[in-house]
């Protein structure tokens, strides 16, 4: 855990530090992409242990993440079905609650919403590519732009220098 924060702390600490540079001196500033691969050491840290985490925390979520998985939990949610039902109809309905709730709700909505996380984070991804492509264009143009008037800040000089 204290690597966890100490990396996140690094994190924080050179991202201000490139901060602080990019306004300083914005026209040196190359833009840089971050990608999903390049977050992993900084949520678990980059021990053997924290990349072990990362991976099996990735691989479960990729497995239980899918549209099978959650009809499979439907299909194992309807073996207790019956029994949860007949206990219901008897004035049971504590075990027919616990049923619908533990059982059917819990098991089958986990990987539906983690499937509509996926989706939303992938079309998340696609536009934070896209918005990385646009200002790297912008960056740029504003790096050519600052050159182009540096030029003619000394050309405007050298006149000024013959006319006097």
């Amino acid at each position: 855990m204290t690597e966890h924060v100490t990396t996140r702390a690094a994190a924080d600490s050179e991202h201000r530090a490139a901060m602080e540079v990019a306004r300083d001196t914005p026209s040196e500033h190359v833009p840089r992409h971050v990608s999903s691969h390049d977050v992993r050491a900084r949520m678990s840290g980059g021990s053997v242990m924290g990349q072990f985490n990362n991976r099996l925390a990735v691989l479960i979520t990729r497995a239980v993440g899918t549209m099978w998985a959650a009809y499979l939990f439907v299909m194992i949610s309807l073996v207790s079905f019956p029994a949860a039902l007949n206990a219901f109809l008897q004035g049971d309905t504590v075990t027919g609650i616990t049923w619908l709730s533990q059982s059917f709700l819990q098991l089958v909505l986990l990987p539906i919403i983690i499937v509509g996380q996926n989706v939303i984070s992938a079309s998340q991804d696609a536009r934070a590519e896209a918005d990385h492509e646009t200002l790297t264009a912008l960056h740029t143009l504003n790096v050519r732009q600052l050159h182009l008037l540096e030029q003619q800040h000394k050309i405007l000089e050298l006149l000024e220098q013959q006319r006097a």
